[in-house]
């Protein structure tokens, strides 16, 4: 039995077809689900989604109608997803629980180093023949201090790093990290979190409680010149405010691998259409702010790991076994 998998990148057709191979028939398409593209699945009982995909309730409706019973998605996070609705229409939900936590961190700091550096704005002036040095002067990170809003697995390779670089480390979490306590930090309320450091990472996941986590207020309780990366959920910072903090001329850098609007444009090419996102267009014209397309996760070892879990997932649905990574069970 087939199954369609949406919103595949080129890259990452070839591991799904060679993992699923081998034990199932898959169908690979570069389009996205949504309510104008979930009738294509009819007549398949699993379909494989991508993290921008659209599973809310009217999707959710279209597929259970046209005979999908699982829907394996390939990420970690599931706020896109209508948990609710699945479990009425029987359908059972999986997704990936864990995956190479070093891929986001180094992106992270990829990013971290890029705003800090001045990389892009360097490398657009080399192009050009202009050697000049004037604007790209940064900052050396040793002794000064990291904070980790989120110290998991991919928050303790983050702070791995920056120990390595010989930072100061603060973190924030429900939880704390023994591995991280080790390295040296030290957890502190958010707000003093927020004051005290010079670069401020964010790596929790995307909740009700965690929602624009990064408001108004909390981004004027960071330094004038903090560095502020984001490679988790882009709803974990309430954008409009911090192109307003921007204007203000506020920050040493801003790296953005994720954007609160971004579905229906990261992963597709916008590039001759008029951008409709205000909010969007004005954050990339800021000259310390990079935004990328959401690949902090993207490389062969990460994309692997999460094609691997994906083809567990679905056979143990075939076989009637759950795991840790099933969001509904199933009926």
């Amino acid at each position: 039995m087939e199954i369609l998998a949406f919103g595949v990148q080129a890259d990452e057709k070839p591991l799904i077809e060679r993992a699923f191979g081998i034990h199932e028939d898959v169908r690979c398409l570069d389009v996205f689900l949504n309510a104008d593209t979930a009738p294509i699945a009819a007549g398949h009982e699993i379909v494989s989604t991508s993290v921008n995909a659209d599973l809310g309730a009217d999707v959710l409706e279209i597929l259970a109608a046209g005979g999908t019973r699982m829907v394996a998605q390939r990420s970690t996070g599931f706020n896109n997803v209508d948990l609710n609705t699945a479990e009425r229409l029987g359908m059972t939900v999986a997704r990936v629980s864990s995956y190479s936590p070093y891929s986001v961190a180094e992106f992270a700091w990829t990013l971290a180093m890029a705003v800090n550096r001045r990389v892009v704005r360097a490398s657009i002036r080399t192009r050009d023949f202009d050697f000049r040095l004037d604007g790209l002067m940064g900052r050396d990170l040793h002794g000064r201090t990291a904070g980790v809003v989120g110290t998991g697995k991919i928050g303790e390779a983050f702070a791995r790093i920056a120990h390595g670089f010989g930072m100061r480390l603060l973190g924030w979490d429900v939880a704390e990290n023994p591995a991280c306590a080790e390295l040296g930090m030290r957890y502190v309320p958010k707000d003093e979190l927020l004051a005290r450091s010079d670069l401020i990472t964010l790596h929790v996941p995307l909740m009700p409680e965690t929602r624009h986590l990064i408001d108004a207020a909390a981004l004027k309780a960071m330094r004038d010149d903090a560095v502020l990366i984001n490679s988790s959920r882009g709803g974990l910072i309430d954008t409009v405010a911090l192109v307003g903090e921007l204007r203000a001329g506020r920050f040493a850098g801003v790296g953005l691998d994720v954007y609160e609007a971004e579905a229906g444009l990261f992963f597709l090419d916008k590039s001759l259409e008029a951008v409709e996102d205000d909010t969007l267009a004005r954050l990339v014209t800021f000259p310390n702010v990079l935004v990328t397309s959401h690949q902090a996760y993207y490389t062969e070892d990460a994309v692997g790991q999460i094609v691997d879990a994906t083809v567990r997932n679905v056979l143990d649905y075939r076989e009637g076994r759950r795991s840790e990574n099933v969001l509904v069970p199933r009926s």
